[in-house]
């Protein structure tokens, strides 16, 4: 019998059984993670929010555990097959891999052909054979012969159907023997390779699976991005996958080793006794035949798990560096959504984001109309004191770019900025019910320079309204399990919205979703009851929104700011279920709430034990102090831009030893991605990020990440950037093809002399990264 579930959650983690108790219960009673990592560390010892989304994900597997535990002891009870020791295998079981292989020989099924040789009479032949190998197979199946065809399911015709059906019986008792299972299933994760080639004829087709032609690895070593490429071209029909062990691909092939474990564990040898030849015989079949099959299915399944599990914790972590990239703060912005043929849209918005003028202009073709477009953008600039630019980083967005830097060279009296922006999931967002809600006057494309534009504002605010599978900072995203992805991406989401906390009076219905308590009708009633009677004043009115009871209120307060309100708490951090110890400070150093707030002096003299009691733990008290000194204080970091260099718009314009800077668009396992301004992110590999051994590219890097970079190497065919964080490494010569290309080239209107340098922020990758072994040609020296 498994101890409780709590106590299994305890030993996992490393925490007391006492710490597990206490969330679960506020788990059950609907608590929110970011709220009990906030505010109940008394509760919880203090548990961060990864404990608690581990704790959360692992309670919720085991519960599963157990119901599935209860259903499979009720189904063979029912079958009147349930005994003690039966009983106590199901009940010890701890995954459910363990719970479906006891289950396995009583599982409702289809007819087989084992269980036709049982109606046949057949099951007592296969007993004999198995228990005395001295018997001779062919004169004991003799006695199980029988002609008659009536009742047809006992016809045996002769001694070969005999022996075939005993065989049948066997095999399938061998294949569902749980203990060899689980044998069988520990020496292949340990020895099995996965072998990959390609499908006859499709060479030219699969190309892009190259890499994968030829190729083998060892299942249990093998990382996420390398499994889900091979996965990703077996389901596009280009690959052929198998599982095998090294005997198998010996030259010339030999039997695996599996087939001697499995004759091992039922005492299977061959002493030349009469039936010996026969038993491993059958042993060898059970093998090929059954647990090879089941087996390959269920480690490919494995394996398509653990790499959709380490690509789900890769795109989250990613998210969780985006969403939480510096902001340019409540400034006038003017937001460019480039385009060729169809014109730049213009969009330009307030310190608080709101819309206040919009325009179209073509400076491009076929209007060429550049100047025209200098003065509209002067204009708008002028005419509502704008301070930057954003610049989508799509089609045309370095041609733009020298537009803006035109303007600003022109009319250095505007002071202004630009900066590119990432425009991934905008196109979504444009088209989506959310934007016609929100600006229903306003056409599609111009919402897409909003959108760019408030991005830069507050990357924050405004990506919450998209799918956060449409940001795109994951590998093989569209490959993994999508309901799991969406949950793992919401918690992310839903953590870095309460780090930060939002504006009550300002929010947008997205973004308060995503608040502790809430969900959209609540958002929506929020933001209903502000528009009909003017910014809130205080938390506390926050209970007079429909349906807004005091549980919501509790899991939502301390998330929810009142700036400028009746009590300056309210635009903390501080729940307002901790007001009473703030005037018990007050009361004690003698001064009022406006004199104590941001008085470093006379807070960190205070003795944080001294306001503890049996409900507000030193924890609590400990932050409320914090958050006194520096009230409402952001967590993400000061916004800070990155500078392309001049003359460096197109891959053709690169050339290996070039030292540039960047911004990280996406963290992958085998490196990271940067974008350098020539609309192909480049690659540094994990083995050129830092001098030292690099394990995980997260610790040295995370998307937004201002970096300067080397150029290594440029394969212009495959659209490929080798780079380089370690400055002191030796690029490769360039090319003859690539050189030819490079002087073939046109420079782009407008030059690219006196250009000032280009900016980026808030940046996400223009397409989902390759695998690493698809990068293994182009980036062989830095490997080495």
């Amino acid at each position: 019998m498994l101890p409780p579930i709590e106590h299994r959650i305890a030993e996992e983690l490393g925490v007391r059984p006492q710490q597990v108790f206490a969330t679960v219960q506020l788990l059950d009673e609907g608590a929110s993670v970011p709220f009990i990592a906030r505010y109940r560390k008394e509760v919880t010892g203090e548990l961060d929010d990864t404990q608690l989304r581990n704790l959360e994900e692992r309670l919720t597997y085991l519960r599963e555990l157990e119901e599935r535990r209860a259903a499979v002891l009720a189904s063979i009870d029912e079958q009147g097959k349930l005994t003690p020791e039966l009983r106590a295998e199901i009940e010890g079981a701890d995954t459910k891999q363990r719970l479906e292989d006891l289950y396995l020989p009583y599982k409702p099924r289809r007819r087989t052909k084992a269980q036709m040789a049982r109606e046949a009479g057949l099951e007592p032949l296969a007993d004999a054979l198995f228990d005395d190998p001295t018997l001779s197979p062919e004169a004991e199946a003799a006695k199980y012969v029988n002609t008659a065809t009536e009742p047809p399911e006992q016809h045996v015709p002769d001694v070969k159907a005999a022996l075939d059906g005993a065989r049948q019986i066997l095999m399938e008792r061998f294949s569902e023997d749980a203990a060899l299972l689980e044998k069988l299933r520990a020496y292949l994760n340990e020895h099995a390779l996965i072998v990959s080639a390609v499908v006859e004829g499709k060479e030219t087709e699969g190309a892009k699976f190259r890499d994968w032609f030829d190729y083998r690895e060892a299942i249990g070593a093998i990382p996420s991005h390398r499994a889900l490429a091979l996965l990703r071209g077996r389901n596009e029909g280009m690959l052929r996958l198998a599982i095998k062990t090294a005997p198998e691909l010996e030259d010339p092939p030999r039997a695996s080793s599996c087939e001697g474990m499995v004759a091992t564990h039922f005492g299977i040898r061959d002493q030349g006794r009469a039936a010996d030849r026969w038993l491993v015989e059958t042993a060898r079949w059970a093998w090929m035949v059954k647990l090879s099959l089941h087996l390959e299915l269920e480690l490919m399944n494995a394996l398509r798990e653990r790499a959709e599990e380490e690509a789900i914790r890769v795109f989250a972590r990613n998210l969780h560096d985006l969403l939480l990239a510096a902001p340019a703060g409540p400034r006038v912005t003017i937001g460019l959504d480039p385009g060729i043929r169809t014109g730049v849209k213009v969009a330009v918005i307030d310190a608080t984001g709101k819309v206040v003028d919009t325009a179209a202009i073509f400076p491009h073709e076929p209007r060429r109309d550049w100047e025209g477009a200098l003065a509209t953008l002067r204009h708008l600039a002028s005419k509502h004191g704008a301070e930057l630019i954003a610049i989508g980083n799509g089609t045309a967005s370095r041609e733009t770019d020298k537009l803006a830097a035109e303007l600003m060279k022109r009319h250095p009296e505007l002071k202004l900025t630009r900066i590119v922006v990432s425009e991934a999931g905008a196109s979504i967002y444009s088209a989506s019910e959310l934007a016609a809600r929100e600006f229903p006057d306003l056409d599609v494309t111009l919402r897409g320079a909003v959108s760019i534009a408030r991005r830069l504002q507050d990357p924050l605010a405004e990506l919450v309204k998209i799918d956060p599978k449409s940001i795109g900072v994951g590998q093989y995203q569209h490959d993994v399990n999508q309901s799991r992805l969406a949950r793992m991406l919401d918690a992310v989401v839903e953590d870095c919205v309460n780090s930060v906390g939002v504006d009550a009076n300002t929010a947008s219905v997205p973004l308060l979703t995503r608040i502790s308590g809430l969900n959209s009708t609540l958002a929506a009633n929020i933001v209903a009851f502000r528009d009909q009677h003017g910014a809130f004043k205080s938390r506390a009115q926050l209970k007079e929104v429909p349906r807004l009871g005091d549980k919501t209120f509790e899991q939502a307060a301390g998330f929810l700011r009142i700036a400028g309100g009746d009590n300056p708490l309210d635009a903390s951090a501080v729940h307002p279920e901790s007001y009473p110890v703030v005037e018990r400070i007050l009361k004690d150093v003698g001064k009022g709430m406006r004199e104590v707030v941001g008085d470093s002096r006379t807070l960190r003299a205070l003795d944080p034990k001294k306001y503890a009691d049996a409900r507000f733990g030193l924890p609590t008290v400990q932050d409320i102090l914090k958050e006194l000194e520096k009230p409402g204080r952001d967590p993400r970091p000061e916004f800070k831009a990155a500078s392309f260099k001049d003359g460096v718009e197109e891959l053709k314009d690169l050339e290996p030893g070039m030292r540039l800077e960047g911004v990280v668009t996406n963290v992958t396992n085998f490196g990271a991605f940067v974008d350098i301004g020539v609309h192909q992110d480049g690659l540094v590999h994990v083995s050129a990020l830092a001098d030292k051994f690099v394990k995980d590219p997260h610790t040295v890097v995370k998307a937004g990440d201002v970096v300067k970079v080397k150029v290594l190497e440029v394969d212009i065919a495959r659209k490929r950037i080798a780079l380089t964080m370690r400055l002191a490494d030796e690029a490769a010569p360039r090319k003859p093809h690539d050189a030819q290309e490079r002087t073939s080239g046109k420079v782009g209107a407008g030059g690219t002399a006196n250009r000032k340098p280009q900016h980026h922020a808030s940046p996400a990758p223009r397409r989902e990264p390759e695998a690493a072994g698809a990068m293994a040609a182009a980036f062989a020296r830095l490997k080495h």
